[in-house]
């Protein structure tokens, strides 16, 4: 018997994935759902920026509550801390956005829920970190304004929060990075944001690679003009010292 065969048999599968090639790499067949995607890009920085701001106000304040000499604050603050750093954030945007019309007759908008789920999770997380950068403030400085009457309101407002921000900087621009990736998140409620919109055009096109992977690349530009901008702000507030 020939070899022949054995040649035909262990070329073909080579053949066919060099013909298959072509066909993955094909990005003009999205071409035209290209726009579809970007619009994708306000709506995802939109979760983002919002659900950044009032996670880190509520994470101030939770952060506030850790330090504080009232108990039952300090254990509310701790709690809700184990809580939502205890529980997927998966799961938490589902009781949200699932849950909420079963217990209380309204039904949220999915960007709603998702602002109120990445808020919440958001300010547990930052909590931590910024109660870690309030200790790091030098306690002299407090016991000072106290001694010359400063209000505590006043005090943590002006002179240490100031201070605690600049040592933390780059920990929450970590922390909005995550934020910003695990927006994709919405797109399982019904949210049209970016990884939403590529999967759309993925089940329209009969295709993945190529609309995943252009909405990979926008990510990856967002994430990174975030970098320079928080890179930016942080050497000037370094010349500040």
């Amino acid at each position: 018997m020939s070899d022949d065969w054995l040649y035909n048999v262990s070329i073909t599968p080579l053949s066919v994935l060099a013909q298959g090639a072509g066909l993955v790499l094909d990005f003009s067949r999205i071409r035209e759902n290209i726009p579809f995607i970007l619009q994708g890009v306000p709506v995802t920085l939109s979760f983002s920026i919002v659900s950044a701001l009032f996670g880190f106000t509520w994470g101030t304040v939770l952060s506030i509550f850790k330090i504080s000499n009232i108990l039952p604050l300090k254990l509310l603050a701790d709690l809700y801390t184990s809580i939502f750093r205890g529980t997927p954030l998966i799961l938490q945007l589902a009781l949200i956005y699932f849950a909420t019309p079963q217990l209380t007759g309204i039904t949220p908008t999915p960007f709603q829920a998702a602002v109120v789920t990445f808020s919440l999770n958001s300010a547990a997380y930052s909590s931590e970190t910024i109660r870690g950068g309030i200790m790091a403030v030098d306690r002299g400085q407090r016991e000072a304004a106290m001694t010359l009457g400063v209000k505590y309101p006043t005090m943590m407002w002006d002179i240490v929060l100031p201070q605690a921000f600049k040592n933390i900087l780059p920990a929450l621009v970590n922390e909005s990075i995550a934020l910003l990736k695990d927006s994709a998140l919405v797109s399982t409620v019904g949210a049209l944001d970016l990884m939403r919109r590529g999967q759309v055009v993925a089940a329209e096109k009969f295709i993945f690679f190529e609309p995943l992977m252009i909405v990979a690349v926008i990510y990856y530009v967002l994430v990174m003009g975030l970098t320079f901008v928080a890179q930016q702000l942080e050497r000037r507030m370094r010349k500040s010292d």
